[in-house]
């Protein structure tokens, strides 16, 4: 019953926001929201208890098949980056990543410091609190930008390749960042915590590289040429991305971590690999990520927003959100030597954070770090900036004239979409 009324919900709402030219993040978690305590739980809170009961053995069960959309829609995230790209454009992306994440990180974590403790988690202390909140302002979300910037012709332009270049590195540092925080929370903060996270950090970082990607090659080798290559390769990608997953987990870091490494190395390994775990995207992203959406829309309550001082702080911190990542990219675009338009429209394109600051707010909310207030102003801040970001970058593009080289490429990829 669950699943059918989130998936029949999720879906619906999803569609509308796509026919409002909404990303359709925004219509999967509202659903979440409405069946939730934010509405029917105040409407009908007799009907509200029984088809989504709150003992734990009962949340349990559908927070199992979330995590795994989760795992499967990180790895699937992974191998969109384009590691050639981040070569070719390393000094405008280097500056780009380091001024939008960096800024909006120091940033966030000084307004976690100031925020009232009542919208801290029970437990957690100020300071991984406040690291906590930084990671939450400075993240972007691959997913939702990149499908931004293909829905609206952008993909193949030059600002579009340093947006995504760029979304792709604070990806990387965010769920870096975050496995930090998460062992700081689950063993308070102390320096040998830190540094043992960073070790551990490192190790997974030279396993992934030197380990692990001839590994992964050497297992799909086989599967990509045999007869039932489609199946035995999702099935393949799915133990790959589960057993990475688990693997950062038992070292104390975030499981989504090694999600992310694993489909970041299936993707590198070039197309057919890559079209092994591109095989389970349409039941991922039709099934298992409205899924998860819809139940990180549970977690919301929206009355929680008529304490005048939660309703400040979550104002606040929206504003710092898209404040400092636009102030970080345009200042970080305009140091790599882009125009004054491009830098505008590379700060803009950086303030989706969509699914990645959901995933996020989920795993503070799990690990003590945030409570029902502070998770509800964090996945308010996701769904404002990626609703926000389509028509900033519509506005700021429309001033950047489309090169030759930009036209030729946007040819070729249409030559090959033709082709596939």
């Amino acid at each position: 019953m669950q699943i059918g009324a989130l998936l029949i919900l999720a879906t619906g709402f999803g569609q509308l926001a796509l026919r409002l030219r909404f990303p359709a993040v925004a219509g999967e978690l509202l659903a979440g929201v409405v069946v939730g305590p934010s509405l029917l739980g105040n409407v009908a809170p007799d009907f509200s208890r029984w088809l989504l009961p709150r003992d734990p053995e009962q949340m349990h069960l559908i927070g199992a098949i979330s995590q795994l959309g989760v795992l499967l829609l990180v790895g699937i995230t992974g191998a969109h980056i384009d590691l050639g790209l981040l070569r070719r454009k390393r000094v405008a992306i280097g500056w780009v990543s380091m001024g939008s994440v960096l800024f909006p990180l120091a940033l966030g974590v000084g307004l976690g410091f100031l925020l009232p403790a009542s919208v801290m988690g029970e437990g957690a202390d100020r300071t991984t609190f406040a690291l906590f909140i930084g990671v939450a302002i400075a993240v972007s979300a691959l997913p939702v930008i990149a499908k931004t910037l293909m829905d609206m012709g952008l993909l193949h332009r030059n600002v579009g390749q340093v947006i995504v270049g760029a979304a792709a590195v604070s990806d990387v540092l965010g769920w870096m960042l975050l496995s930090v925080v998460s062992a700081m929370a689950t063993a308070s903060f102390r320096l040998i915590v830190v540094a043992e996270s960073v070790g551990y950090l490192l190790i997974v970082l030279a396993v992934t590289v030197f380990l692990a990607r001839p590994l992964i090659g050497r297992v799909l080798r086989p599967i990509e040429s045999s007869a039932e290559s489609t199946e035995r390769g999702m099935a393949a990608c799915v133990v790959l991305i589960v057993l990475s997953a688990a693997g950062t987990h038992a070292l104390n870091m975030e499981p989504i971590l090694g999600a992310f490494l694993c489909g970041t190395v299936i993707g590198s390994l070039g197309r057919n690999r890559r079209r092994l775990l591109e095989a389970l995207r349409p039941f991922v992203m039709a099934v298992l990520a409205p899924l998860f959406l819809a139940t990180a829309g549970l977690q919301v309550d929206l009355s929680a927003l008529k304490d005048l001082s939660v309703l400040a702080a979550g104002l606040i911190t929206l504003v710092v959100a898209v404040g400092g990542k636009l102030v970080g990219g345009y200042v970080g675009a305009r140091m790599g030597k882009l125009d004054h338009n491009a830098s505008l429209a590379i700060g803009a394109g950086l303030n989706a954070r969509g699914v990645v600051e959901i995933v996020l707010a989920s795993v503070g909310l799990s690990i003590g770090v945030l409570n029902t207030a502070s998770y509800t102003i964090v996945v308010l801040v996701a769904v404002v900036t990626s609703v926000m970001a389509p028509p900033l970058l519509r506005r700021t593009t429309s001033r950047i004239v489309k090169t030759t080289t930009e036209i030729e490429r946007e040819h070729d990829y249409a030559g090959v979409q033709r082709v596939g």
